[in-house]
């Protein structure tokens, strides 16, 4: 990602944009010589004494597009005189930027996808492992551990869908002029529409592009880059939540990220194991998110067929939201490729609440074998302030089944109450609903065929710092 927004990225396809414009307008018979071909094709890389002389050339004009007109005009001086012929700035800049939009999109999906595959894995293998869920930040019922990443998984399901669609509504610029209109081409071509059209299919097919806008000004619509930021600012949301969760968990001492073996947590309290991967998650994906807001402000400021207040701040904001993207995706990869579960931990946090979660079912059991609702309710009421007032008042363990145990009332269940307490019969269809989910021909395989190549092949995600 760091390559394909590098400055010599950058003015190597504008390079290569020219070239495809001359190699059109020589195919659609304009007097482009054959040696002004093979000088440019030969000068596409860019050279320090390239940068250098595009450089000083900017200096004098302050105009970086001309800037670079000039130099290839230098490298390639066959070709010095068509360079640019007809076009306006925005054929590079604006061309160039949809290649990126393109190939940045191209070079996030896989790494989401696969992000999406570990977290299925995680999801299989700890499909019926019980644990508490939570509403309102409080215990709820219980879930599973296989479950609740599946939670994670379909929001990033939904934001893969998003990246797709993003990516194929993408279309190019193409040959346009300088307010949209062609005009430069029409005189180019002596009045020849069919010409001016041929010349947008070339080089919009050169670019590797399906179509062209038909309707452009100056620029392409600045909408483009608010449809894609609202994609990877939805990614970064959801990074931002997936985050969230871990850490509380971490703090739960449920979950954790990975932890490596001379991993230091904190420089003061050395036995900490800071959810730092977590938290970095968050903290990047909440920039993210606030990245998107600038394609939209910046959409809305456009003048007419075009004003410059959208270039300075496009230039810093449309490689920093792909960066950022594209560091979630490493986080999120090396996260889910090794989560960490405590078995123990959850089942002694599901002991201290089930007692609780399980009083309804011993009303139930009572009703069966011929009490009354009303009067078990009671007897239910009375013993579980009394359980919860040694929890919270003496910090002693919930000792509301002991009770039960001791209440001649309940004598009808004592047999049964280890099977009511059974952490499985309280999961409902959790387990059934992670194996359809990400098991064979579920939602989540049917979303990652396109990328078996690539996950079949992806190396392991490891952080530098």
């Amino acid at each position: 990602m760091q390559e394909l927004f590098s400055s010599k990225r950058r003015v190597e396809t504008w390079r290569r944009l020219w070239l495809w414009l001359a190699e059109g307008q020589q195919e659609l018979e304009l007097p482009v010589s054959n040696k002004a071909i093979e000088q440019m094709r030969s000068h596409i890389a860019m050279s320090d004494h390239d940068f250098q002389v595009a450089e000083i050339e900017e200096k004098r004009r302050r105009h970086d597009v001309m800037a670079h007109v000039h130099a290839f005009g230098q490298a390639a001086p066959e070709a010095a005189a068509i360079i640019h012929w007809g076009a306006t700035s925005c054929y590079v800049t604006d061309n160039a930027d949809l290649i990126f939009l393109r190939d940045g999109l191209d070079i996030l999906r896989p790494k989401l996808a696969g992000a999406i595959q570990k977290l299925s894995g995680f999801a299989q293998t700890h499909k019926n492992l019980a644990c508490l869920g939570y509403t309102h930040g409080q215990p709820a019922q219980l879930t599973t551990m296989g479950k609740r990443a599946c939670l994670w998984i379909q929001d990033l399901l939904m934001d893969l869908r998003n990246l797709e669609r993003a990516r194929s509504d993408l279309r190019f610029r193409g040959v346009k002029g300088t307010v949209g209109t062609q005009a430069s081409f029409l005189q180019i071509f002596k009045g020849d529409h069919e010409k001016v059209e041929r010349l947008d299919e070339i080089v919009t097919k050169k670019a590797g592009f399906d179509s062209a806008f038909t309707i452009t000004s100056q620029t392409y619509s600045r909408k483009i880059d608010v449809d894609v930021g609202h994609a990877l600012g939805s990614l970064g949301a959801t990074c931002q939540r997936i985050g969230g969760d871990i850490r509380h968990l971490a703090m739960f001492k449920e979950l954790e990220e990975p932890f490596e073996k001379d991993q230091i947590g904190s420089s003061a309290m050395a036995y900490k194991r800071n959810p730092m991967r977590s938290e970095r998650l968050c903290s990047l994906g909440r920039q993210l998110v606030n990245l998107a807001h600038n394609a939209e402000d910046t959409f809305a400021a456009q003048w007419l067929e075009r004003s410059l207040d959208d270039s300075a701040v496009r230039r810093s904001s449309l490689p920093e939201t792909f960066l950022l993207a594209d560091a979630l995706m490493s986080l999120l990869n090396n996260i889910c490729s090794g989560l960490e579960v405590y078995p123990a931990i959850i089942k002694r946090r599901i002991n201290e609440e089930l007692p609780f979660m399980a009083t309804e079912n011993l009303i139930m059991a009572m009703v069966d074998k011929g009490g009354s609702r009303q009067d078990a309710h009671e007897h239910i009421r009375v013993l579980s302030h009394e359980a919860a007032e040694q929890v919270k008042i003496h910090g002693h363990d919930n000792d509301l089944i002991e009770r039960v145990m001791k209440d001649p009332f309940f004598q009808p269940i004592h047999n049964i109450i280890p099977e009511l307490l059974d952490s499985k019969t309280f999961i409902g269809r959790a387990p059934q609903q992670v194996e359809k989910f990400t098991g064979a021909g579920g939602e989540v395989q049917k979303a990652l065929q396109d990328y078996q190549d690539h996950l079949a092949s992806a190396p392991m995600t490891e952080l530098r710092v």
